[in-house]
């Protein structure tokens, strides 16, 4: 790279990290401004509130701000340099947009990159922590969603499912485990009004359980229990998890709840299906904005900075605002789950290349 690249790179992603500060002071100053009555309320320490849950809150902020923050540090840096006319001089010399652009794209992907990191690994830890504080301190928290109707595969033709789970106390009520032989017909089946974890020997405590068992014709036998221990491959935090924990889940760990919905055959995870993708699809907005920025802001405009700053404003809560309006679609099944979460990156890559294409090089 050239003393020029080098000189662009660093700006580009001092800007960034600067609006990255900027937002994140925004951000927490306003919501503590409008939560401290609930922290109050219902007894936060102050210490806590500042030590714990917002330091856990900031990776949030930065994974939701960090592609309005690299658009608006590239049309301000590009800005200022077609405002002053050196865009011009370097295209007089022979240097085309294209070049001019190389510096952006590598400051792109180098975020595009350290985001998908941050997004698939670090902010769903930090996000326990956060949501569980909220869960405990706020009053109009998004609420967990019931542990209630849970399907899980124990083994290749085995199925348990439980009514609903107390993450608390691990402990499940309704549940039925099914076995299948390999033409998938039903030959056993456990129902049991509760059953609990035993941590001392990672097992699982079935009370009162029913135990059937069904012959290749159709004869069934029954047995009444007490209790009975058995060993699962399924634990605890696998019937604590739904599907709108996805926030709160690392890829790998999305990766293996969705391949435990399908196995299982549970129908409707468009929710989560979705949320998964996005870990994949949304570092890219800054890559593509960044794209979008810089040929929008090549050209000089009457009214300067503000004005340009306003349109890439427009521009960049309309593509977030696109990602959140499609989001449903892939919920309900009228789209897939991938296509979901891609359309909204794909129609602004194509509203990239157009103006791209159409601009002075």
């Amino acid at each position: 790279m050239t003393k020029i690249d080098i000189h662009i790179a660093r700006r580009l992603l001092g800007g960034y990290l600067a609006l990255i500060g900027g937002l994140i002071v925004f951000f927490i100053v306003l919501h503590y401004v409008e939560y401290i009555d609930d922290f109050l309320d219902r007894g936060a320490e102050t210490r806590d509130v500042f030590l714990l849950y917002y330091p856990n809150y900031v990776p949030e902020i930065i994974h939701l701000v960090s592609p309005l923050a690299f658009f608006i540090s590239a049309i301000y840096l590009t800005g200022r340099l077609a405002q002053n006319l050196q865009i011009s001089t370097l295209q007089t010399c022979g240097v085309s947009l294209y070049r001019i652009l190389v510096p952006y794209i590598v400051v792109g992907l180098l975020v595009t990159g350290v985001m998908f990191w941050f997004n698939g690994w670090v902010v769903p830890i930090t996000n326990r922590v956060r949501i569980q504080f909220e869960q405990d301190y706020t009053k109009d928290a998004s609420g967990r969603m019931d542990r209630s109707n849970i399907h899980r595969q124990n083994s290749p033709g085995s199925i348990l499912s439980v009514g609903f789970f107390d993450e608390v106390r691990a402990t499940a009520t309704t549940v039925s485990l099914h076995t299948f032989d390999d033409e998938r017909r039903l030959i056993k089946r456990i129902d049991a009004i509760r059953m609990y974890w035993v941590d001392s020997t990672s097992t699982w405590h079935f009370v009162d359980p029913v135990v059937r068992t069904f012959s290749i014709g159709g004869i069934e036998s029954r047995r009444v229990l007490e209790a009975l221990d058995t060993v699962l491959t399924i634990f605890p935090r696998d019937l604590a998890r739904t599907e709108g924990d996805m926030e709160e889940m690392t890829i790998d760990e999305g990766r293996q709840y969705i391949d435990e919905l399908r196995r299982s055959g549970a129908d409707r995870i468009g929710i989560p299906l979705v949320l998964y993708y996005s870990k994949f699809s949304y570092p890219f907005a800054n890559l593509i904005l960044v794209i979008l920025g810089v040929p929008l802001s090549s050209v000089r405009r009457r009214g300067g900075q503000a004005v340009l700053l306003g349109i890439g404003m427009f521009i960049a809560f309309a593509y977030l605002s696109l990602v959140k309006i499609i989001e449903p679609f892939g919920y309900t099944g009228s789209l897939s789950p991938a296509m979901a979460s891609w359309l909204p990156h794909v129609v602004f890559v194509l509203i990239a290349a157009i103006i791209l294409w159409r601009v002075r090089k």
